[in-house]
């Protein structure tokens, strides 16, 4: 019997496990169930499951493809359009089958939030294509807040073998709900800007980062993710915003405030359409950040990414 009812176009359940050998019975029969159907299946999960997958399918680990997702998923606002929608747009015309598992123990209270957010917006990105997304939670050692969140964000669970239902259902709650106001902290540099402002506000992150001991490999990056979110403010933010930038352990922290609100909940989270023109600021600023926090109101947004050192 199948572990994962896909009827309709589009199959999202969390699998609840307890400890390795179940995860590895569920994981496995769900990939080998793809691959019998005649589905791609790509398995996105930390490093020590992803192996604990390849070992039990043998033979069938050469028909599926690998990512470890503690790399390629670092920054979970990267997962929609660089895992997920980057292997389901390659088989367009096929169902696809996916384990991604984006929310493990020692993912940081800064970082939670943005995984809920993913796992939530997964049922947007994906509504109506052919494709079945499982992700994996331990039961035993996430908190409670995280495995409430997936009754939330998933349509669908599966605990100790059986499929239900999940009653709770709502991933714009979940959206909405870390949708939270990030404060600054005291001892933050700060930059003011506008159009004319905007080649100096490159400067200062730069020279900023240096002073704060970012890696010369990662100005680039830090460069780059201030050049499009300053635009962004300028274009679509009133014309103007503030650029804060400061140090914690590990990593840098830059982030950009101005009057603009996001409507579009997967701004950002869509890769570009062939042809198109603009409209990739975002996106561009989660594919090099190793994380990427946004508040939006009616009053304004403010865009935080961080760098490790």
């Amino acid at each position: 019997m199948s572990t994962v009812t896909t009827d309709d176009a589009f199959a999202h359940p969390a699998l609840f496990y307890r400890s390795e050998r179940e995860y590895a019975d569920r994981t496995v029969t769900f990939v080998r169930e793809g691959l019998a159907a005649g589905e791609p299946v790509a398995v996105a999960v930390p490093a020590p499951n992803l192996e604990l997958i390849r070992a039990g399918l043998g033979t069938d680990a050469r028909d599926v493809s690998f990512l470890d997702m503690s790399e390629a998923g670092r920054n979970p606002g990267r997962i929609i359009p660089g895992v997920l929608r980057a292997f389901a747009d390659a088989h367009r015309h096929e169902r696809v089958r996916i384990i991604g598992e984006p929310v493990w123990a020692g993912r940081t209270a800064a970082e939670y939030p943005a995984c809920a957010q993913h796992e939530a917006l997964i049922n947007a990105a994906f509504a109506g294509r052919p494709a079945t997304i499982l992700c994996p939670y331990d039961e035993a050692k996430l908190n409670a807040d995280a495995l409430a969140d997936a009754f939330l964000t998933h349509p669908t669970v599966i605990a100790d073998g059986l499929e239900q239902t999940s009653e709770a259902y709502d991933w714009h709650a979940v959206v909405d709900r870390y949708n939270q106001p990030l404060d600054p902290p005291p001892d933050a540099d700060v930059f003011a800007f506008g159009a004319g402002e905007l080649p100096e506000a490159r400067r200062f992150t730069v020279d900023r980062a240096v002073s704060l001991g970012l890696a010369e490999r990662r100005l680039q990056d830090a460069e780059l993710a201030v050049a499009e979110l300053t635009t962004n403010s300028v274009v679509h933010g009133g014309g103007h915003g503030t650029l804060a930038i400061w140090a914690e352990p590990g990593q840098l922290v830059c982030e950009v405030r101005d009057k603009g609100r996001l409507t579009d909940p997967l701004a950002g989270r869509r890769p570009p359409e062939h042809g198109q023109i603009g409209g990739r600021g975002l996106l561009l600023v989660h594919y090099v950040a190793d994380l990427v926090r946004v508040h939006t109101t009616d009053d304004g947004t403010t865009v935080r990414f961080y760098l490790g050192f």
